[in-house]
């Protein structure tokens, strides 16, 4: 496919982020116009299907991933603010379609187009960043998604390398999970606390007042524990803080006002 002078890009905003965080979205409109991409957001996106797909409900999964096929068909590039829903895409996709030649070319199609946000701005764009400033010290949790399926690790540190005064403290185990797993905290809610206690217990172990992370999911997750248990960290997505939108928007699970 020939690109344009401005890749076209659309913008999978993924049921999480349209549901719970939309300003997760808008910030990756922001950041993709920013390098320099021509940005649309396809009014006929669904889920992706990873719930079915993880439940076995290949079925539903299939119906799901047909109407991604169309929505998406035409663009030069799919870009997802989440690992897991890229995921899906990238990895799992086309072995719904083993049955079906035509549909699984379209979903390998798809899948090689589609990318984790902050990777696609690293390795694609090669985007530095919008030259600002945050005071702070941060954390930084690899979803295990990201991580583990697409190679999502130095891509975001990258970027936040770029913001003058932010300072990176790692934690000690950064790609341990969180406990959210999709379907897994609902299936095995008393594992996936204790590792969500296990995680918050890592972050505060930093000292850094903000965790960060490049996937709702997650984020949801830690921001449920951390507010349960009181404890002082703000729970934000990586590209809030790209765009310079902490000092204007609530962390995830705070009040809005």
């Amino acid at each position: 496919m020939t690109l344009s002078p401005k890749p076209r890009i659309a913008l999978f905003v993924t049921c999480l982020v349209d549901l719970y965080r939309p300003s997760i979205g808008f910030a990756a409109i922001s950041l993709l116009e920013a390098a320099g991409c021509m940005v649309e957001v396809p009014r006929a996106q669904t889920c992706c299907g990873q719930p079915a797909y993880n439940s076995g409900d290949h079925a539903t999964a299939r119906d799901l991933a047909a109407g991604l096929i169309k929505s998406f068909a035409g663009y030069d590039y799919v870009v997802a603010p989440s690992g897991s829903c890229a995921g899906m895409l990238r990895k799992h996709m086309p072995d719904l379609f083993t049955n079906d030649p035509e549909l699984r070319a379209a979903a390998e199609t798809l899948a090689a187009k589609t990318y984790e946000l902050t990777s696609f701005l690293v390795d694609v764009m090669k985007f530095e960043g919008l030259g600002l400033r945050h005071v702070g010290q941060v954390t930084y949790h690899d979803s295990c998604a990201g991580l583990r399926e697409l190679g999502v690790k130095s891509q975001p540190r990258t970027l936040l390398s770029q913001i003058e005064g932010l300072e990176l403290v790692e934690m000690a185990e950064p790609e341990i999970c969180c406990g959210f797993g999709g379907t897994f905290c609902i299936k095995y809610p008393d594992i996936s606390a204790r590792m969500a206690a296990d995680k918050t217990a890592d972050v505060r172990a930093t000292g850094a007042p903000t965790l960060l992370a490049g996937d709702l999911g997650c984020l949801l997750n830690l921001a449920g524990t951390i507010s349960r248990d009181n404890q002082q960290i703000a729970v934000r997505h990586v590209a809030e803080i790209l765009v310079g939108v902490a000092d204007t928007l609530p962390p995830i699970g705070a009040p809005k006002s």
